[in-house]
Order: structure tokens, then C-alpha cells, then sequence
């Protein structure tokens, strides 16, 4: 049988439009009853194209290995009876930190068959960053890379974590107390029963900083897979039997974006380079060897290409690019497209979203823009009494309606967090936080975070975080974190310190703290900016004012004598 695009035709009443406007007016999903991505999508490719390609693994060394969706299939079964037999089901919450090994792929489909909630986390947790998700998600088991700083880290917080039953590892390090993951998935029955998994049943967490407070929980239901077939289908713009690369890390929300559910209903083939340290040679390396079809990347990836000497051959079989995560200078885009040919097309959004804007294919790209909303979301801009904005005045991103018709992709709560929903959702609509304008084209232009998340090289750091940490050290009296610009990563953690008598200001401190910083928290959130000043700015009710802070004269001003 046909098919090509099968799936995108049992879950749209239209794949091709004529135009934006054709597009956002008509786009609508068929969501089947008690959807789930393993078995709709996974099992179904599995029936219908048994030998369709699925993934690519591929490590720094070129060892490269196929899977199909027979073999996820098989594998995912398999995975799923493991847990079944460990006591997990429907509701239990699984950690994953499993880097980019094929077990992610077959982890995720796994507990999506048996209606467990799967929590992708980043390798550079803390014992304490550990502790708190466990504490916050009733943990019932984590899975692992064998890496010795992750081992030693769910080591040092395995007794604080009290819902934790299981670690299992996959590699060739197995502790002890510890499962082996391959063995235990490889010695399982592949022939599972399926289960029934109500549509709107909890399937994924992320944690997510933010400056208020600790992380948070963003929990997402079944249908959360379908909203990303507008990232996949019309902003990726991959296709059907073709190679897709997101880069980025499973523990990330970009993963679920770029890397299996809308690539695989689209009936792409995702690539997983499994690399231990990013190196744009060898990413160019990969681009070459596998001929990738289309690629996705933070800013700070093609800025890092562009200096490793890009040549248009190294891109010769990539039909198009993007990238999200934090916004693309002008400039960039410009040298990318004059070594290229191909232009970057932007596209925005949240861990708790599917593609909210982007720049589609029916309209030119304005450089620096984020393009125009998906069809999924009613958007407006709104200004601080809720009002809407008009073109070219800077609001809050905004998506209506959102209790009386929920889009899909929209995650459906912050979880077991009453005040942040009530900060975030008001009068029916959800306030993403972020700030834009609208040209009068009808573009839409980031402008910041109105709560100072800072996204450095694709990373969403919370300023909370980083002065906890720092605040631990006795050296610093209290402290501001704030974004500062930097022409490779975007942004960087940036330290305004005020220190306790009796410290004094040193680059040997500054060291220090740093060093402080990596080792009390995850290790990229460390300040790469510190400075010294006599006090803070404050309001009258004694809120630091980080945008007083974000001014390059504060520091001068302020300076420690």
C-alpha cells in the first residue's frame, strides 16, 4: 500500500493549503478516541511499513546504527513488559537521563503504552536538583546512562528520595542496587497486551525554572504528540522517509519538539548524534555522512558552525533549517544563507507549548522575526491591564481561550502548583510571560522575558536557581542574577554581588563562586559575569530591580570600593 504521509492523513482534514491565511483558518486535527503516540503512531507505521526507517544512532566515533519501527515496536513491547513486571503502570512517574541513547526513543514509547508519566531530565543534575524532582513527582524510578558524575549523583540522593523503587542503568557500568536496563529489556517478552490509556491521563513532565521559585511542573496528556505536527509538517518542514537532526539533549522540552512525536507522524527519520561534548566539526562531520534532510539548531549552534569555516557542500543535502530557543540575530542568518543558500527560519515557543509562531512557508522571512501565530492558538498581545496591543506596541504573549477550548499542545497544568497556575492563567486566557510586538505585516517580534529567564546557547536558566547557589557561599551578602548579551551563546549568566564584611572583591573570588555555583547546581547555570557593588536597587517594597540591574551603568555606578 501508499504510504506516503498516512498518518498525516488520518489526523488532518487538509495537509495542503494555499496560503497563511488558507492555513490558519482551516488547519484542523482529527483527534482519534483514547489516542496514544505508541500505538497510533509507533505500532501503526510498525503494521502499515514494517521496514520504514525510524532512527539513526550515531556516536562521535561514526558507529552507526538503523532502527525501524518494527524495532522499536519489538523493543518498546519489551520495555513496557519490564515495567509491568517491576510494578509501574498507569500514573507512575518514570525519570529519564539517558543522553541521546536508542533507549530514549524506546523508554518513551514504553511508558506511553502503559500509561505511565515519563520526566526527561538533564545529565547535569545535582544530588539536590535529584531530591527535589523526586520530592515534587513521587518518583518511582529512574533510568540512566552509565556516566560516573550521573551514578554518583543519584548515589549521593538515592536515600532522600523515599518513592524511589528502581535505578536502572544502561552501558556497561552497572552499580549495585542498580538494574540493567538492555538485559532486563532484552530477557523480556515482546508480546505485550495492550492497555487503555485515556486521552487526557498524564503522559510527560518537564521541570521547568523559573524565577519565583524552584522549577516547576509542566505536565502534558496524550494529545499532546498531535499539536506538534505543526512543528514538524510546517515549520521543520521535514518529510516523509527523510532524515530529520534537532540538536539538542533527550532531558530538554526541544526534544519532544524536534525529535519523535510530530518528525515520526510525519514519517520522518530522526537522527540521534549521541555525542559526550558538542564539536561543530564534527557535527558538520555527521550533517555530511548521513545527507540530512533538514536540520534545527539554537542560534549559538550555527554562530559555532560559522566560525568552524562552513562550507556550502556541508550542507548540500539539507533542504531547510531552523531554529528556536532563544532569537537570531540578522546577522547570522545573513552569513549562514550567503554560505548556504538556505535561509533560517525562526519559530517560538515554550516547554509548555507546541510551536506558538513561526515562519511558514507562504510568506517571506523578516530576519529577527518569530514569523505568525499557528493555527492551533488564538494569540493576541496584551498589555498589563489585558488589553490588547496595537502594531508595533510591546505585550505579553497571550493564548485565549484556552478553558473553553483547549488547543492541543497547550500544556493542561502546572503541576500540583495552585499559585502558579493563577499567576499564569487569567480570565480563561494563558499569559506565556514572554513580550513581543507586531509589526504592521503582521510579524511578530520577541522583545524579552518579562519574569528574566536567560537563555544562553538554547538553555532556560531562572535567575532563582543561580542566587540560591550563590547565596549558600559566605562570602555574598545577597545577590542579583540577571541576562547579560554575548555574541556566541545569545546570553550569559550575569552576578551583580553585594559581599559580607570582611570579603573583598578578587578575580580569585570570582573564581570561587563559579566554581561554587557548578558544583551546587547544574553546572551550565554557573554566572560567566560577576560583579561586585555596594548594594542593590530596590523598590520600596524591597524587590530587587533587575531591569536597573540589566543597565551597563548600574555596575559602574555601584562598583565595591
Amino acid at each position: 500500500m501508499e504510504t506516503k504521509n498516512y498518518l498525516l492523513n488520518k489526523f488532518l482534514d487538509r495537509i495542503d493549503f494555499d496560503s497563511y491565511e488558507d492555513f490558519k483558518k482551516n488547519y484542523k486535527l482529527n483527534i482519534p478516541d483514547n489516542f496514544n503516540f505508541a500505538y497510533d503512531v509507533v505500532d501503526e507505521w510498525a503494521r502499515v511499513a514494517p521496514d520504514k526507517l525510524a532512527l539513526v544512532h550515531i556516536t562521535d566515533d561514526e558507529k552507526e546504527t538503523r532502527y525501524n519501527f518494527s524495532d522499536i515496536k519489538r523493543l518498546s513491547d519489551k520495555a513496557a513488559n519490564m515495567l509491568t513486571a517491576l510494578g509501574i503502570g498507569r500514573g507512575d512517574t518514570v525519570m529519564l537521563i539517558l543522553k541521546q541513547r536508542a533507549e530514549v526513543w524506546v523508554m518513551l514509547s514504553a511508558l506511553c503504552k502503559i500509561g505511565a508519566v515519563a520526566i526527561p531530565a538533564t545529565f547535569q543534575l545535582t544530588p539536590k536538583d535529584i531530591v527535589y524532582r523526586c520530592e515534587c513527582a513521587d518518583i518511582k524510578m529512574i533510568c540512566c546512562v552509565d556516566d560516573d558524575n550521573i551514578l554518583d549523583n543519584i548515589k549521593a540522593s538515592r536515600n532522600d528520595c523515599k518513592t524511589l523503587k528502581y535505578v536502572g542503568v544502561v552501558g556497561d557500568k552497572i552499580p549495585e542496587g542498580c538494574i540493567d536496563l538492555r538485559k532486563c529489556i532484552d530477557e523480556s517478552s515482546e508480546n505485550f497486551e495492550k492497555k487503555e490509556t485515556p486521552i487526557h491521563d498524564p503522559m510527560l513532565i518537564y521541570f521547568s525554572s523559573g524565577t519565583t521559585g524552584m522549577p516547576k511542573m509542566i505536565l502534558h496528556d496524550f494529545t499532546y504528540p498531535l499539536g506538534h505536527i505543526t512543528t514538524a509538517n510546517y515549520w521543520h518542514r521535514v518529510d516523509d522517509g527523510a532524515l530529520h537532526l534537532t540538536v539538542c539533549d533527550s532531558g530538554w522540552a526541544k526534544f519532544a519538539w524536534g525529535k519523535i512525536y510530530g518528525q515520526w507522524i510525519c514519517g520522518a527519520a530522526i537522527v540521534a548524534y549521541d555525542t559526550e561534548k558538542f564539536n561543530p566539526e564534527s557535527l558538520l562531520k555527521v550533517v555530511r555522512k548521513l545527507k540530512v534532510n533538514t536540520f534545527c539548531a539554537p542560534p549559538t549552534i550555527y554562530r559555532f558552525l560559522i566560525k568552524a569555516e562552513l562550507k556550502r557542500e556541508d550542507f548540500a543535502s539539507v533542504k531547510h533549517c531552523t531554529i528556536a530557543g532563544e532569537p537570531l540575530l540578522p546577522d547570522v542568518f545573513n552569513k549562514f544563507k550567503d554560505i548556504t543558500g538556505l535561509e533560517v527560519t525562526e519559530g517560538f515557543g515554550q516547554t509548555e507549548t507546541t510551536v506558538l509562531l513561526a515562519n511558514y512557508k507562504w510568506y517571506p522571512i523578516k530576519p529577527g522575526s518569530m514569523g505568525k501565530p499557528s493555527p492551533l492558538y488564538d494569540i493576541e498581545l496584551q498589555d498589563e491591564n489585558g488589553n490588547p496591543c496595537e502594531d508595533g506596541e510591546v505585550g505579553a504573549i497571550v493564548v485565549k481561550n484556552v478553558f473553553k477550548n483547549h488547543p492541543t499542545g497547550l500544556f493542561i497544568e502546572y503541576y500540583r502548583s495552585p499559585e502558579a497556575m493563577e499567576h499564569s492563567f487569567k480570565n480563561g486566557n494563558y499569559n506565556t510571560g514572554d513580550m513581543a510586538w507586531r509589526d504592521s505585516d503582521g510579524y511578530y517580534w520577541f522583545e524579552g522575558r518579562n519574569d528574566d529567564i536567560i537563555k544562553c546557547s538554547g538553555y532556560r536558566i531562572g535567575p532563582f536557581e543561580v542566587e540560591n547557589a550563590l547565596a549558600s557561599h559566605p562570602s555574598v551578602l545577597e545577590c542579583a542574577v540577571t541576562a547579560a548579551p554575548d555574541p556566541i551563546r545569545g546570553q550569559v549568566v550575569k552576578a551583580t554581588i553585594v559581599l559580607v564584611n570582611g570579603y573583598t572583591p578578587s578575580d580569585e573570588l570570582k573564581k570561587e563562586l563559579q566554581d561554587h555555583v557548578k558544583k551546587t547546581t547544574a553546572p551550565y547555570k554557573y554566572p560567566r559575569i560577576i560583579d561586585f557593588v555596594s548594594s542593590l536597587p530596590k523598590t520600596a517594597s524591597s524587590k530587587i530591580m533587575r531591569k536597573s540591574i540589566r543597565n551597563e551603568n548600574y555596575d559602574s555606578a555601584k562598583k565595591s570600593e
